[in-house]
């Protein structure tokens, strides 16, 4: 008898000190939606915070909305319905969710902008983030260094794409890249033969590579069937890639017609993979390795009362408030240094560029 009633006890002991690790191991649902798998960047942010979470004790609701605004903003709301306690937004159109982030925090649910500003709603608590004009100013220096502006070489022929107009960021990209390139501009020592500039002419809607290769094949079809395109600032790898076709198509990437000098951005394995063979230039790495740790990072602390870490409470104007932010560094890349900083960093393999 004495057995069985010490037996007894020691289960309802060992089940009772099981409890408290089972409620601790489950810190809530965090809601994250991204905008697309079409682009690989969003595939590596979206699997990079799962198994942060997941390390850390959350559950989580992963979403890709397709580039589809309305089905972002249902998925949204079904997160809000699940109760998620977080909410992580790579928004498509970050003008566009004022009524669904209402409604969250009407359930006390908070929101994190995810590397796209949410614009026009007080219901933004932080936005994680890379220095977006630093992104700009990478890539317009890393025409600048092939070409040896600096150096006083010139004149050459540049022309400018710029990202999605619906996209905060995009602003920041073009911005920061024309700090550096304007001043060329107006010596003379690079020449916009089509005359576009400002993201009201050189924008891309959806960072969609097929209309940056259309437009490109309309520019050389107008400005330079005699002259030559000697750089082009593209502000992404999937423009980039576009770009470059529409550049083959008409003869250049020969020994008598050299590529142009195109940046790009995210590091993307079809940009690396241009770059080393000589086709692509550079493009900007941003570790999302990095941006996931920081937003976790960010929901510990709002989940547990405190104030996150941030970096930055003067550049991120919404229209409605200045929303508190980090920012990390982004960092240049091209033939010389891939090795190093992508495959140094475990980002890649070298496999996975061959």
């Amino acid at each position: 008898m004495k057995r069985r009633t010490a037996l007894a006890t020691a289960l309802v002991l060992a089940a009772a000190a099981c409890l408290p690790v089972a409620n601790a191991a489950d810190k809530g649902l965090v809601g994250i939606s991204m905008p697309t798998k079409s682009s690989s960047r969003w595939i590596s942010d979206g699997d990079s915070m799962v198994k942060i979470f997941k390390g850390r004790g959350y559950r989580t609701d992963l979403q890709y909305a397709e580039d589809d605004i309305p089905n972002q903003l249902a998925q949204i709301e079904n997160m809000i319905t699940k109760g998620v306690k977080v909410l992580v937004i790579a928004a498509i159109d970050g003008t566009t969710l004022s009524d669904a982030l209402q409604k969250a925090a009407d359930k006390g649910i908070k929101v994190i902008a995810y590397d796209r500003l949410i614009r026009n709603s007080k219901n933004v608590d932080y936005y994680a983030t890379f220095d977006n004009f630093q992104v700009g100013v990478i890539q317009a220096s890393s025409i600048e260094g092939a070409l040896g502006l600096k150096q006083g070489k010139g004149p050459f022929n540049i022309e400018l794409f710029g990202g999605s107009p619906d996209d905060n960021n995009a602003f920041f990209f073009y911005n920061g890249a024309m700090s550096v390139l304007d001043p060329y501009i107006k010596s003379g020592k690079l020449v916009v033969r089509s005359k576009q500039m400002g993201m009201d002419k050189v924008s891309t809607l959806r960072w969609d590579g097929a209309v940056a290769q259309a437009r490109m094949d309309n520019l050389l079809s107008a400005f330079y069937t005699k002259e030559k395109v000697h750089a082009v600032l593209s502000p992404y790898d999937g423009l980039s890639i576009g770009i470059l076709s529409s550049l083959k198509g008409v003869g250049y990437g020969t020994a008598g017609q050299p590529w142009p000098y195109v940046s790009g951005q995210d590091a993307e394995i079809p940009s690396m993979k241009s770059i080393l063979r000589g086709e692509q230039y550079s493009t900007v790495f941003k570790d999302t390795r990095e941006l996931a740790k920081v937003t976790a990072d960010m929901v510990d602390a709002v989940l547990s009362g405190k104030q996150p870490t941030i970096n930055d409470t003067k550049t991120y104007n919404n229209g409605v408030k200045v929303v508190p932010s980090y920012l990390l560094k982004p960092v240049a890349v091209d033939k010389s240094n891939w090795k190093q900083i992508l495959v140094g960093s475990g980002y890649y393999t070298e496999d996975q560029l061959k």
